[in-house]
């Protein structure tokens, strides 16, 4: 039988890689598609690429997609991750780091030929600062356009509107486009953002192949990429299919439909990962789990009412609900994250605790209803729910349910007034450098969704904002540990627990680099070749 992609018809035809090997599924037959060219193999995700502009958008599916066709001028690798020279081979900053200055390979192509130079990457941070959307507001605050100067074809300057020490910790998120193949496609002065919201025009070591949005995203390898392959051999290409359900994904995993997945439920890792010929990546990661409060909006206001409800809460189940899979928040920060600082008094369910602080509030006998909004179909976020409903009925709290999708739920985040009481939130951060994390509580976080806390503390802000802004690593590490004490005491979540990062793969599958600053499903596909059993 050969098997089909029901997105239609034939893989080999469609894909133009090649003549198409049959595969009986008597076996579980390699989901990998064995082409003249080399396999090609099968991503199952859940979550769509609507948008693959790196000036408009990211996320975890999105930018996976956009890290195998784009390259930055650094990338993270390795866990604990760590900064590699990419596009730029060397750079340097002055002493209060307001001056950066990069030096660029010189043998990097965009898909179509063109040179990567520094009027390239000028170009690609001009345009993302300009549309204002995507990872614009990493930098936007520290860098204008007019603070990017082309040096010579190889070397490119910026000059910061001040001191701002995480710099280099954003750039791999900044990823550079082709000036000419972006405006060849401008219309009604966009800078190109309608076409380039289902095309590429970047150096990476993929190109784009078949794009059916809500079905399948082909990638196809570039066999002369400038940066070389990790491997002697590597897949003529990957499919991104989407696979809505994790029912799904886990019976295309096991069939051999699929070659790796992400988010199956905790149950199902631990179901395949003890078959035969099925692998689990099982790693700890930087992204968070927390139950976030409106903390300006109705009775989570208050901050006694937060408290109560963050000693109410059974941490422990948490770790149930993830099979072990999953450590607790010992810190507003994750450990992977420099200047992490384990905090004592993290709260543990107490509940003669939650009813002293109940008792301070202006709900001291509570006979309120609170909403919980998580996303509509993740299993554990409902039952993470039905804890809350169990913990809060002791201080006459009522919880209602309220699952929604994740566009629904962000839109209801963008405004304080209608924020959610409570809001299940998976947030990773983009860089190892504290301010990643600290920035998520500062009022320019308001309207994000892992702003929806809406904390106003002006004296956090201002240590946030001086911390940033401080050069020498030996000043700005007692500032952190400072804004981790004040978050804390202004509990504008139920810090909740750190899962653990995790995919399924077939084993003829290797190569897989896992880096905790990647999101969620995102896996490096750049890394991954295929070794049959």
């Amino acid at each position: 039988m050969t098997r089909m992609l029901r997105s239609g018809g034939r893989l080999a035809a469609a894909l133009a890689l090649g003549t198409l090997v049959g595969a009986t599924l008597a076996q579980p037959a390699p989901a990998f598609e064995k082409t003249s060219d080399g396999p090609v193999l099968v991503f199952g995700g859940r979550q769509p690429v609507p948008n693959l502009d790196p000036s408009q958008k990211y996320d975890w599916s999105t930018r996976m997609l956009q890290q195998s066709l784009y390259d930055a001028l650094v990338k993270y690798e390795g866990d604990p991750a760590e900064i590699e020279p990419w596009l730029a081979k060397s750079w340097e900053k002055n002493g209060d780091a307001t001056v950066w200055t990069f030096h660029l390979v010189d043998n990097a192509k965009f898909a179509n030929g063109d040179p990567v130079d520094a009027a390239a990457v000028k170009f690609s941070f001009e345009r993302t600062l300009k549309i204002n959307k995507g990872p614009a507001w990493m930098l936007s605050s520290v860098l204008a356009p007019d603070g990017i100067a082309v040096v010579d074809p190889h070397t490119l300057r910026f000059t910061l509107k001040q001191p701002y020490a995480p710099f280099l910790a954003f750039l791999p998120w900044w990823y550079v486009m082709d000036p000419k193949e972006v405006m060849a496609h401008e219309k009604d002065g966009d800078l190109g953002q309608a076409w380039m919201t289902e095309h590429a025009a970047g150096s990476g070591p993929f190109k784009q192949g078949r794009w059916e949005q809500g079905t399948l995203y082909q990638l196809i390898a570039k066999n002369d990429y400038w940066k070389g392959w990790p491997h002697k051999t590597h897949p003529a290409g990957i499919i991104y299919k989407l696979m809505r359900e994790a029912s799904s994904q886990r019976a295309a995993l096991i069939a051999g439909q699929a070659d790796i997945v992400e988010g199956l439920s905790s149950e199902d890792f631990d179901v395949v990962g003890k078959m035969p010929g099925i692998a689990v990546e099982d790693h700890g990661g930087m992204t968070t789990f927390g139950i976030k409060f409106n903390t300006q909006v109705g009775p989570t206001a208050d901050l006694n009412l937060r408290k109560a409800i963050a000693y109410a809460f059974d941490y422990k189940a948490l770790l149930q609900i993830y099979n072990g899979a999953a450590k607790l928040e010992d810190s507003p920060f994750p450990p992977a994250i420099k200047g992490h600082v384990t905090l004592p008094d993290m709260p543990r369910q107490d509940l003669a605790k939650a009813k002293e602080y109940l008792a301070k509030s202006a709900y001291a006998k509570g006979g309120i209803e609170l909403e919980y909004v998580y996303v509509q179909g993740l299993e554990e976020e409902r039952k993470i729910g039905l804890v809350l409903i169990d913990n809060l009925k002791p201080l006459g709290i009522t919880v209602k349910l309220v699952p929604l999708t994740w566009p629904n739920m962000t839109a209801r985040a963008e405004k304080v007034e209608t924020a959610p009481a409570m809001i299940a939130i998976f947030a990773t951060p983009v860089a190892t450098d504290p301010d990643a994390v600290a920035f998520q509580y500062h009022k320019a976080s308001w309207g994000k969704y892992y702003g929806s806390h809406y904390l106003k503390d002006p004296e956090l802000d201002a240590l946030i904002e001086k911390a940033r802004a401080t050069a020498d690593w030996d000043k700005r590490a007692p500032l952190y540990l400072e804004i981790q004490k004040r978050i804390l005491a202004d509990q504008p979540e139920v810090f909740g627990m750190l899962a653990n990062r995790r995919w399924a793969r077939r084993d003829w599958v290797e190569g897989f680099k896992f880096s905790p600053v990647n999101f969620t499903g995102e896996t490096d596909l750049y890394q991954l070749t295929v070794a049959p059993k």
